[in-house]
């Protein structure tokens, strides 16, 4: 399947919704953001959220600093 991530195309295989991209981006999904097709996907609905070719999705990663 085909999506568009952070603005970059991405191929990706065995992601069926927005739980398994975020763990094959290699992120903790307790530290992101996520919106998807412009709706902010609420972090409780990762797992049931499914994802369709051609889905464009924005990640943002929080890290810690001071």
């Amino acid at each position: 399947m085909r999506l568009t991530v952070n603005g970059e195309e991405h191929d990706v295989d065995g992601v069926v919704d927005v739980a398994g991209l975020v763990a094959a981006l290699g992120l903790d999904a307790r530290k992101v953001a996520v919106e998807l097709n412009l709706a902010i996907v609420p972090r409780s609905t990762y797992a049931s959220t499914r994802l369709a070719e051609g889905d464009r999705l924005e990640v943002v990663h929080f890290i810690g600093g001071g």
